[in-house]
């Protein structure tokens, strides 16, 4: 008797709809683009490589790109009082404008996030020179702060048409970086969740961590985060709002000073956290310090690490540990005048996550700083 089976249901797979390689570059608007490039050539060893400005028939800023393994920074400032660079930093002071990210098709990136919703920050666009051209197209997310996208397959030119190669007299000496690990967003009161929301709509990002204000509070302020990852892993974008506290939070005294949401850290990869560290510190680079008591119960905590201890002390690095391994990580002081933007080094020993067994001693550490700034 011939036996009937029931048809295999088709089962469809997610479709990763914006696929992105990484990122690209990372864009500044600054008030002195010469300036910023040599702090960052200085003091966190990124190599200028391009330059774009009156030299090279751009009238109206002038832009520093700088590069350290797959990081790039582009610096740009104004040339005139009255452009929109000018009234960002008038705003917001030196801070983050463009996250770039690397696609195969900037056009169709663009294309499939703004029939999600997404508002149009440039359409797409091909730029082209003797090298090849570019194609770059945008759109808007938290903030000021806007995505574009990157299809460069056909460019072999230094970085953009437009751009021209650039040396420095000085030498540049890298201090170990290799790549954008994540970044920080913050944004308003009950925010939160409206830009989890965008990031799943309309990039097709997934809530891969989500911390509460039970998580990431101390005896004064607290904060709220989730972690949304592109369908690689290879994009992070952790987004905070605060969280009522008895005072004010880091979260609002950046919102404070920035006067609108935006990117609050870089987080910057290295293989080797304690060189690194140690280079950033002999050029100056100041970092978040924990209660040397951190370290006399830290191991209880992690279990085993393959680094000495001592020097982990002596830089003021922390430790945590997820089911995937160890991570060694530490935070900046803010790198303006304004208390916004900042870096984190980290280092990934098979972690994957974002150093929750730290957010009490880290927290309370940014607390010390607001008060010596009277704005806890």
């Amino acid at each position: 008797m011939e036996t009937l089976t029931a048809p295999k249901a088709e089962v469809k797979k997610d479709v990763d709809f914006l696929p992105l390689n990484g990122t690209d570059y990372v864009e500044f608007f600054v008030g002195n683009a010469k300036q910023a490039a040599h702090y960052y050539q200085s003091a966190f060893g990124f190599e200028p490589i391009a330059y774009a400005g009156l030299e090279t028939g751009v009238r109206d800023c002038a832009s520093y790109v700088l590069q350290q393994d797959k990081i790039r920074l582009v610096l740009t400032a104004s040339l005139h009082p009255d452009s929109e660079i000018a009234e960002h930093v008038k705003k917001h002071g030196d801070g983050v404008k463009v996250i770039a990210l690397w696609v195969d098709d900037a056009t169709r990136a663009f294309e499939e996030t703004v029939k999600r919703g997404a508002k149009p920050f440039v359409i797409p666009k091909a730029e082209k020179d003797e090298f090849g051209e570019v194609v770059r197209s945008g759109i808007h997310t938290f903030g000021e702060t806007v995505h574009v996208f990157v299809e460069r397959k056909n460019y072999h030119g230094v970085f953009l048409p437009g751009y021209k190669p650039y040396r420095s007299l000085r030498k540049t000496e890298p201090v170990g970086f290799r790549y954008v690990d994540h970044m920080v967003g913050n944004v308003g009161w009950n925010e939160m969740n409206t830009w989890v929301k965008f990031y799943e709509d309309v990039m097709g990002f997934k809530n891969i961590l989500s911390f509460d204000d039970k998580d990431i509070s101390t005896e004064y302020s607290a904060l709220m985060s989730k972690v949304m990852s592109n369908g690689n892993g290879r994009i992070k974008f952790p987004i905070n709002e605060p969280a009522e506290g008895k005072k004010k939070s880091q979260v609002e005294e950046y919102l404070d000073f920035y006067h609108s949401q935006g990117v609050q850290h870089i987080a910057l990869a290295t293989d080797n956290i304690i060189e690194t560290v140690s280079a950033l510190r002999s050029r100056g680079v100041e970092f978040l310090t924990v209660p040397a008591s951190y370290y006399d119960t830290v191991l209880d905590r992690v279990g085993h690490i393959d680094e000495d201890l001592a020097p982990l002390r002596d830089l003021g690095i922390l430790i945590d540990r997820d089911d995937e391994g160890y991570l060694l990580q530490i935070f900046s002081k803010p790198v303006e005048d304004r208390p916004t933007l900042f870096y984190e080094i980290i280092q990934r020993k098979g972690a994957k996550s974002f150093g929750k067994g730290n957010f009490k001693a880290l927290f309370e550490a940014i607390e010390r700083e607001q008060e010596l700034r009277g704005t806890l």
